[in-house]
């Protein structure tokens, strides 16, 4: 009972794939980010909107995955489950953080080299425990939520998701549920149009009429965070309530096309009607995203070479995500020391960066992710209930 109980369900292999896609065109984005004057002059322009993508299939995923199950699994089951799989990459992310933090001294990170050793271990600690820096305890000068990892921002959000999905949103009906995702579009919509309704988006100069931000603990920042959690995720959620999905012949192959279209689209409307970009970024996060999950759901994938790029882009992905971002560090670190390096120079580092930022998320994956998770699932998810129900049945 015990081993049925945890048996994973069958993976939706397109949603996995596409979470690859998208996770290597963060990658890139964050390379490009480098030269960047701005968010209206970044090359692949809306690569920020994968995260919102990005909730938008964990919503789907959750729902498909321990909806049917709360009669057979405690509040407690599912948060271990969750641990299980997420948070050893935490881990792994932040300690790669940590061990680069150094190489990444420049101007632009002016914090670096007055950051003491033991204090850099703290907050090593910090992020290992998915606990948010405070502004005061700030390391490098971004204030973000984490100074070792900055892409860990995102994963705090989706812990506060999966909280928030056990203790509340799952007691949803599913009428209820569709008001509350269409309340929350709400959110997305006062953000994305920078409409402002509560008063806290005047500080963000450096991304009106966009989703961008998240990442810090100001006021501004928590409410985007929220604005750009709650619609994706709890509408992925909704979803896969509704099960109403779309069939596409080579839908995995379609599906990439159009998230990469989406997020390297360059920015619209200019300067002088920015609102213009604002509706785009609504566009995509309330209706094209949503569209995209249920193709993606609703489709199969054939042929060996499909599957096996599919699978690949699918184990990937999260472990790409949440280690990318301390080589970032470096590489801009590495420019602004470099200005009068030749373009070939900083395109060769750039390439070779993205390439070692996906051998050390493979790396990651297989000698130290999978293991882990195996691990804890055999010791701690199946042991427990193992030894929970000998107790039972002693008693």
């Amino acid at each position: 009972m015990a081993t049925n109980y945890l048996a994973s369900k069958p993976r939706y292999e397109i949603l996995d794939g596409l979470r690859g896609v998208a996770a290597m065109i963060v990658v890139a984005f964050h390379l490009f980010e480098t030269y960047s004057k701005g968010p209206m002059f970044q090359i692949l322009n809306h690569g920020y909107l994968a995260v919102d993508f990005f909730f938008v299939l964990s919503g789907f995923v959750i729902g498909y995955a321990y909806d049917d199950r709360w009669n057979r699994m405690t509040m407690r089951d599912f948060f271990k489950r969750r641990l299980v799989r997420l948070h050893p990459m935490v881990i792994m992310g932040t300690l790669i953080g940590a061990a680069l933090f150094y190489f990444s001294d420049s101007p632009q990170f002016s914090l670096v080299m007055e950051t003491p050793w033991w204090q850099v271990l703290l907050l090593t600690l910090l992020g290992c425990m998915m606990l948010p820096a405070l502004p005061s305890w700030d390391i490098r000068g971004w204030s973000e939520l984490n100074s070792l990892n900055g892409a860990s921002w995102s994963l705090m959000w989706e812990y506060i998701a999966n909280i928030f999905y056990a203790l509340v949103i799952r007691h949803f009906s599913k009428l209820l549920l569709g008001i509350f995702v269409a309340l929350s579009a709400l959110l997305t919509i006062d953000v994305a149009f920078n409409i402002d309704v509560f008063g806290l988006l005047e500080v963000r100069n450096y991304a009106k009429y966009t989703v961008i931000g998240g990442f810090g603990l100001s006021p501004d920042q928590l409410y985007i965070g929220i604005a750009r959690l709650l619609y994706p995720f709890f509408a992925g959620l909704l979803l896969s309530r509704i099960n109403k999905l779309i069939k596409v012949k080579g839908g995995f192959w379609w599906c990439s096309l159009m998230i990469t279209v989406i997020l390297v689209v360059p920015h619209i409307g200019g300067a002088a009607q920015p609102w213009i970009d604002g509706a785009y970024n609504a566009i995509c996060i309330i209706i094209l995203f949503p569209l995209i999950v249920m193709m993606g759901a609703g489709s199969s994938i054939k042929g060996r070479k499909s599957v096996a790029v599919c699978k690949f882009l699918g184990e990937i992905s999260y472990p790409l995500y949440i280690t990318h971002y301390p080589w970032i560090y470096v590489q801009m670190s590495w420019a602004v020391h470099h200005p009068d390096a030749p373009l070939s120079t900083h395109i060769f580092v750039a390439v070779a960066i993205f390439v070692l930022a996906i051998a050390i998320a493979y790396v990651s994956l297989r000698l130290y992710d999978e293991p882990v998770r195996e691990w804890l699932k055999q010791h701690w998810l199946i042991g427990s209930r193992k030894n929970k129900s000998s107790c039972n049945r002693m008693a």
